[in-house]
């Protein structure tokens, strides 16, 4: 029998993260993962149904680690919100980096980002709930039905550009991926003057950056 062992949410997930590293491909068995970490199975599922629940919660705890980081920092709450958006893109890549094994395995596994959408469901709710935070200048119409909208496109248009940089960055053999970052802020850039209907100078630019590295665009 299992020695009880106490546990939580986080421990749960970093072994999970080291198994699948350790033996290239997800536990057998949810017993099989328990029998390994010397806990009952009641302790796995007091977290997670399932796998697949623990493996969309690890992208929605990178972004979440990320807003963390970004609170401790006093200066993050009067940033406007361009650079609140730049801040949450570099410090989500940077601990993405740290996680690179594993993201690759876990978006790969089924031959392209966007077969593996599921895995990333739980990100795409914690990111457009912080895109909504956002005091996002657009054109006003004074109608309330094109306003949400305008709202939820917005959301979507963030969440694409998300996608576009993840992808980028999974093919990035730059030196400390200095090429995503370069399409952090020429993107970022261009979305915000697309918001507010100036986009001509920046997509230019961007379209530029993505001509020269040839960017396969296939998600």
């Amino acid at each position: 029998m299992a020695t009880k062992i106490k546990i939580d949410e986080h421990k749960l997930v970093s072994k999970y993260i080291e198994t699948v590293l350790d033996h290239g491909k997800k536990p057998a068995s949810i017993h099989k993962f328990c029998k390994e970490l010397d806990i009952e199975e009641g302790v796995f599922y007091g977290y997670f149904g399932n796998f697949e629940k623990l493996e969309r919660r690890i992208f929605s705890l990178f972004l979440e680690n990320s807003l963390e980081l970004l609170a401790k920092n006093e200066d993050f709450k009067d940033f406007d919100a361009r650079n609140k958006v730049l801040s949450l893109y570099f410090t989500f890549f940077e601990i993405l980096t740290v996680n690179r094994s594993y993201v690759l395995m876990a978006l790969n596994q089924n031959g392209s980002t966007l077969k593996n959408m599921g895995t990333l469901s739980g990100l795409r709710t914690h990111f457009k709930n912080f895109i909504k935070t956002l005091d996002i200048e657009t054109i006003d119409f004074k109608q309330e039905g094109i306003e949400k909208i305008q709202e939820k496109g917005r959301e979507e248009f963030f969440w694409l550009q998300l996608l576009i940089t993840l992808k980028f960055w999974m093919e990035d053999s730059s030196p400390s991926f200095e090429k995503t970052d370069v399409l952090i802020e020429k993107s970022v850039q261009a979305s915000f003057d697309a918001m507010n209907t100036q986009p001509v100078k920046s997509f230019i630019d961007l379209g530029k950056f993505i001509v020269k590295e040839r960017m396969n665009f296939k998600l």
